[in-house]
């Protein structure tokens, strides 16, 4: 996008993209799925999920309604217990989000996590303090692939969409970053390949965190 004006904005995906927390999801969902089920499905379909609702990927594994209401509690429970053990971080990140503040670079987490575990996430990674905004499962009623959790974000930083970047590291970011009329960014060192990612058009591609430093400009 030659002609688009410089990136004032920034928005992160938080879940394979600024913290790593692939190994948390997977362990929770294969508790949650042994609880309930006594076997652990194929974890394909798990993981083309990642990005979208708890609640929404659980609903497709339960058998009705009531089943799923229990399967996240108990994925939350779990998660909730074994969050701070299983959490990692990617190096390089610290980083990037320092270049991109210095910049003068406004910053906002766009997730599908609760708002509260969201936050507990970027204190555990040391990365809470480079962001002004948080938008959670919990703060929007439409979520991604839906636009609604970006333009929240937007709209509480006060900014435009068409000097903003949303980065993330799933398809369903990209929609979203698309839908809001934003510019957008796949990572490459999340859980979803190339391929899957390059079907929704990204505007442009981040091969490694430290690439995120590049964006400032």
């Amino acid at each position: 996008m030659p002609d688009a004006p410089r990136i004032a904005t920034c928005l992160f995906d938080l879940d394979g993209t600024l913290i790593d927390s692939i190994g948390l999801i997977m362990a929770s969902f294969r508790h949650t799925m042994r609880t309930h089920l006594g076997s652990v499905p194929d974890e394909a379909r798990w993981r083309a999920g990642f990005g979208t609702p708890l609640r929404t990927q659980l609903r497709a594994f339960a058998r009705d309604d009531e089943e799923a209401a229990r399967m996240v509690d108990t994925y939350r429970t779990y998660t909730d217990a074994h969050h701070d053990r299983l959490l990692g971080t990617y190096s390089g990140i610290d980083r990037g989000l320092a270049a991109l503040r210095g910049a003068g670079i406004r910053l906002a987490v766009v997730t599908s996590k609760t708002h509260a575990l969201a936050r507990r996430g970027l204190e555990r990674c040391g990365l809470n303090h480079y962001f002004e905004v948080l938008v959670g499962y919990d703060d929007v009623a439409e979520h991604k692939p839906h636009p609604a959790p970006v333009l929240a974000a937007l709209e509480r930083l006060g900014a435009a969409p068409d000097a903003a970047l949303f980065v993330g590291d799933s398809p369903h970011d990209i929609r979203a970053g698309r839908a809001a009329g934003v510019r957008t960014a796949a990572v490459l060192w999340g859980p979803f390949s190339r391929e899957a990612l390059a079907r929704e058009s990204p505007h442009q591609w981040l091969a490694g965190p430290e690439s995120i430093a590049d964006l400032a400009g």
